[in-house]
């Protein structure tokens, strides 16, 4: 085998920032994900703008976002990873700046979708960065850092946005995001570049059926909740975008160098790190997103004091993760034991908050909501760092694109579904489709509170046991599949607290004509 040139080291320094840059990506993209529900209030006043127009502004980023996550990896590992990392700022930025000075709602609505492009371009290659620069524990401790500032930016968005839009309004909100884009560019400058060592050609048929299914299906989702013809506006997108997708998995089985390398879904170990990634998105969604809306339109509170009451849920974020990377670095633990400690936690969690009921305080929410938190942040960075230790150092950028499409695609899904889920289920009780969707926004009459109080908690019951459900199935699934084989030995299996070597890490699977690279300096 012919020797590949050694690397040059990576100097601490130059990791200290490329860390710090990728986490304040992971720490303010989200943000504006999830903050941006804030401002749609005087943004509509402003631009005298309503309706589904309106909402696009936070569904156009999602979409963005979402579509172009794999797409981004993928690209990282051709042209390289921080290339695309700095473009993709670059967009980012563009896109806050013209949200900013936007004076219709189209034009916004363009503007906040090229910046779900950046996004993409910034949290796909961002992971691979992260998976190139550091190795053994350092890599785990890396991700469980990046993990933290990921769940932060989610869960403060809202709170943050708020007071930034309450102190400068909204156009200055989306400026004050644009200079963080112009730092993160500049935060591009000092970091190592990282690519594969045999660059394939830009998969471009599957690019484009990857992307337009992508777009198509989540579009078709994102309507469902308030669609009054389905046929046309819901099921017809749905079923074309997975017409394309099904054309996608055909070409990409014939296709050289494909955009999505299915050996990497055939991996059961990869395949199970996806379906935690999936479950632990998704699952904390319905207490993050719609808790809030039952607490103020059931309880009567207040803006403020029900996002105090939501740091009790988002809270562990901030010491969780890192004590997930020290059970599995310093004492052993094995990570197949963490991620399913943490979706029976959030299945605990879950099922305990079917204590609410009107009137309930802050002090009976405090375990359930503290128990989901915990079960958020002990394996969050754990998946991402796990799966990177089975993909070679030439589909770092592939895997990162794989894992935050499963991450954004399943969490915005999940929302969605929940959403429409609880509108037909008060619509079941109530036999009005109105009346439904003004209980499921908070709108609750005095008149009518009590019974309709009544009816909103039956309902949330209902969708508390089944999300508790569906995370004691996946951590079933995911011990199963993480079982190690007779025939390997699997290190994330054995605690990751053995660090890899460069050729353990980095030799491509199955027989792979690439050639390995070394590993970057173990920092």
């Amino acid at each position: 085998m012919t020797e590949t040139p050694t690397l040059p080291a990576v100097s601490r320094s130059r990791s200290i920032v490329t860390l710090v840059a990728v986490l304040l990506g992971f720490l303010t993209l989200p943000m504006l994900m999830s903050g941006t529900t804030v401002a749609l209030p005087a943004i509509g006043v402003d631009l005298e703008a309503s309706g589904a127009a309106l909402q696009w502004v936070v569904v156009g980023y999602f979409l963005g976002a979402a579509s172009l996550m794999l797409v981004a990896g993928s690209l990282g590992d051709r042209f390289g990873r921080r290339r695309v990392f700095a473009v993709g700022a670059a967009v980012y930025t563009a896109g806050a700046l013209f949200s900013a000075l936007a004076h219709d709602i189209l034009v916004l609505d363009a503007a906040r979708t090229l910046s779900g492009v950046g996004a993409a371009g910034v949290m796909a290659c961002g992971g691979a960065i992260l998976g190139a620069t550091f190795v053994g524990p350092a890599r785990t401790r890396a991700f469980a850092v990046m993990g933290t500032t990921a769940g932060l930016g989610l869960a403060l968005g809202p709170s943050l946005s708020g007071w930034l839009v309450g102190e400068l309004g909204w156009r200055g909100t989306f400026g004050t995001f644009a200079v963080v884009g112009l730092l993160l560019w500049t935060g591009t400058r000092f970091m190592a570049e990282s690519r594969s060592a045999a660059p394939s050609k830009v998969d471009v048929p599957g690019t484009l059926l990857f992307i337009g299914a992508m777009a198509l299906v989540m579009f078709g989702v994102n309507q469902a909740a308030g669609a009054s013809w389905v046929a046309l506006v819901v099921l017809l997108p749905i079923a074309v975008g997975l017409v394309l997708f099904v054309l996608f998995v055909l070409v990409e089985r014939r296709t050289p160098a494909p955009l999505l390398d299915f050996t990497l879904l055939r991996d059961r170990r990869f395949l199970s790190w996806c379906l935690g990634c999936a479950v632990l998105a998704s699952a904390p969604s319905t207490a993050m997103i719609f808790l809030p809306t039952y607490l103020q339109g059931v309880n009567g509170a207040s803006a403020q004091a029900t996002g105090l009451t939501m740091l009790m849920l988002s809270a562990p974020l901030l010491v969780m993760p890192q004590v997930g990377a020290t059970l599995m670095n310093r004492f052993g633990v094995s990570p197949r034991i963490i991620v399913v400690t943490s979706l029976l936690l959030i299945a605990a969690g879950n099922a305990w908050l079917t204590v609410l009921q009107p009137g309930i305080g802050t002090a009976a929410l405090a375990g359930p909501m503290a128990t989901i938190g915990l079960g958020m942040g002990l394996a969050v960075g754990t998946v991402d760092a796990q799966a990177m230790n089975l993909v070679d150092r030439n589909r770092l950028g592939m895997a990162a694109g794989i894992l935050n499409t499963v991450r954004t695609g399943s969490a915005t899904l999940a929302a969605t579904v929940v959403g429409t889920s609880m509108i037909t289920l008060l619509q079941s009780r109530t036999g009005d489709a109105d009346t439904a969707a003004r209980i499921a926004a908070g709108n609750i009459p005095d008149a009518e509170r009590a019974v309709h109080s009544a009816q909103y908690t039956e309902v949330w019951h209902l969708v508390l046991w089944t999300v508790a459900v569906v995370c004691v199935i996946a951590a079933a699934t995911v011990w199963t599949l993480l079982i190690p084989s007779r025939s390997s030995h699997d290190a994330a299996d054995r605690g990751a607290a053995v660090e890899l070597s460069a050729v353990e890490s980095d030799t491509p699977e199955r027989g792979d004509p690439e050639q390995a690279v070394p590993e970057p300096q173990r920092v």
